[in-house]
């Protein structure tokens, strides 16, 4: 057997699958969407103790936060 050449011979081998493997699966349900969060407890306005000891206050946390003096431009 010869094979066709030309745009016959592609309509005649080509066609769509038809197999049921092949079929796009119907569509299913989707999930439900996931329960809201339960919001948080507010608070009861309540103002948190300062800690017992006191707060950490390192010897040279104010040289992190000093600022250099500015230098004078030259005239």
């Amino acid at each position: 057997m010869e094979a066709k050449q030309g745009p016959a011979n592609y309509e005649e081998e080509c066609s769509t699958p038809t197999r049921w493997e092949c079929r796009i699966p119907a569509v299913s349900n989707c999930p439900p969407p996931p329960p809201p969060k339960k919001k948080k407890a507010v608070s009861s306005g309540k103002k948190r103790e300062p800690p017992k000891h006191g707060y950490f206050q390192p010897p040279d946390l104010e040289a992190l936060f000093s600022v250099p003096p500015r230098r004078e431009a030259c005239v």
